[in-house]
């Protein structure tokens, strides 16, 4: 499912109306997905104040109030437009909710969440919130910055041009966007003020079939993580080696086979030399088993593993890389390769080596490395020319994970926060994609399965505050995947 512009999300909305579904109805059903997807979110209730302009967003918005009320929340709104120059939709709406609607901000601070819904602008709007909407925008980023208020966009942040996204706009932590993402959400400009994408599907305004590129979220890619089969064994799960860690950075090595651990790998085995073995500080689970040996990478792949992680925390051992792309040229077997074997490979200029069963995981300054003259093109751009160039998978990791493979549309990822940018996130990335892989999940989907789960993983983990450490989004890993089963995001 691809992303759409202003005038194609109106082009679908008129089919529909076409076709004799009211807009009423569309509201309703929005409205009533919105709130649904904001309580799944915050599952304890709080207080929610929805800040309207005088059009359908904001009936979306009322909707998803009445949603939250009977959930338990305190609800209120915020406008500076008369209510007799709303939208006919938008004034029943407010009708529905009674007359006893406060128009007050709550008693700060709030017990639980404060959720202030942005329903100020639609896709319609150009430019800032102006006029009498300009100081409800600064009083939403007041409530922000100083009081801890989260800020959910209904549709797209007020500001943002849905095309082509813009700086001028609501910055949003949620953005909850009805039938089909927008352009604007996932361009350079825009990733930054509308923050995780939530998208509410409605069944009679349905995304356009074309190869653009898609929406990561398990609405638009059902059973990639069915349910294992009651015979299930650990033989199915795979079996996985790392190749990882080196003295002083042993932390990459246990990160990422627990991850693979995690994330249910049948048989992992972590191949390091003696040398590595002894400096080894942080716990190694038991059900991890170690092969110590004096050369890991002929280990590694001379023995029975499905696929194999190489490179977090490897160091740059010259004569170890030279006896990794030697094995890679003649190999054909699944690899994830990150970290300093991508350093290596791209200070000895060895790109030529990444094949179809490869898959790279590299953030920006890695990638700029594998291909500096990419790195300044708009990340998408980039990644596109990068698998066609190499007929590799790439995850280039970073706000909205790009996953792109040659002949495949571009895969967007909505999950994940700022504050997972701390050491270690790119190790249990790893290893989830590892576990995944020698479990038999083809490169796209295994890059793209462990960008989400390692984002919803850390979203998870802000119940305990404002940062994700790495061995939070560890823990919340299993949660993570039953939200995925569950299409609960």
């Amino acid at each position: 499912m691809s992303f759409v512009t202003g005038d194609q999300m109106r082009k679908i909305e008129g089919a529909a109306f076409q076709r004799g579904i009211s807009a009423e109805a569309l509201m309703d059903e929005a409205g009533a997905g919105i709130g649904r997807r904001l309580m799944a979110h915050f599952p304890q209730p709080g207080a929610a104040v929805a800040y309207l302009g005088k059009g359908n967003n904001g009936g979306d918005a009322l909707v998803a109030l009445k949603v939250l009320r009977q959930a338990g929340w305190a609800i209120s709104i915020r406008t500076a437009i008369p209510e007799n120059q709303w939208t006919s939709l938008a004034q029943r709406k407010l009708a529905e909710l009674g007359p006893d609607l406060s128009r007050e901000l709550p008693v700060l601070p709030v017990d639980g969440t404060l959720l202030l819904l942005d329903g100020l602008l639609g896709i319609g709007a150009k430019g800032a919130p102006r006029g009498p909407l300009a100081p409800l925008a600064a009083e939403m980023e007041s409530l922000r910055r100083d009081w801890g208020a989260v800020v959910a966009a209904i549709d797209l942040p007020s500001g943002l041009d849905s095309d082509t996204g813009t700086e001028d706009a609501v910055t949003a932590d949620l953005t909850v966007t009805v039938s089909v993402p927008k352009k604007g959400l996932v361009t350079e400009a825009g990733t930054g003020c509308s923050g995780r994408i939530l998208v509410v599907p409605v069944k009679d305004l349905p995304p356009p079939d074309d190869a653009g590129p898609t929406l990561f979220c398990p609405d638009f890619f059902p059973g990639l993580l069915p349910p294992r089969p009651h015979d299930f064994h650990k033989g199915d799960a795979g079996r996985l080696g790392i190749l990882a860690g080196s003295p002083g950075m042993t932390g990459a090595a246990v990160m990422s086979a627990t991850a693979a651990l995690t994330m249910g790998a049948g048989l992992i085995v972590l191949h390091l030399d003696q040398r590595t073995a002894d400096s080894i500080v942080a716990p190694l689970p038991p059900e991890i088993m170690l092969k110590i040996s004096d050369d890991p990478v002929k280990a590694a792949f001379e023995m029975r593993h499905d696929a194999l992680v190489i490179g977090p925390g490897w160091g740059d051992d010259e004569e170890r890389l030279e006896a990794l792309v030697k094995r890679l040229e003649c190999s054909n077997r699944p690899c994830l390769l990150d970290a300093d074997a991508l350093n290596g490979i791209a200070a000895k200029h060895h790109q030529g080596v990444l094949k179809e069963h490869h898959l790279i995981t590299p953030h920006p300054g890695e990638f700029k490395r594998l291909a500096s003259d990419l790195a300044e093109l708009p990340r998408q751009e980039a990644a596109a020319q990068f698998v066609a160039r190499h007929p590799c998978t790439l995850l280039l990791k970073g706000a909205r994970t790009v996953v792109a493979a040659p002949g495949q549309p571009l895969r967007i990822n909505p999950t994940g926060h700022g504050g997972m940018a701390s050491g270690g996130q790119g190790d249990t990335l790893s290893g989830v994609a590892g576990a995944l892989l020698a479990g038999g999940v083809k490169g796209i989907d295994a890059a793209s399965l462990a960008a989400w789960l390692c984002g919803r993983a850390a979203e998870r983990g802000l119940t305990n505050g404002p940062y994700t450490t790495a061995s939070d989004t560890l823990r919340h890993l299993g949660a993570a995947v039953l939200d995925w089963q569950r299409r609960l995001r």
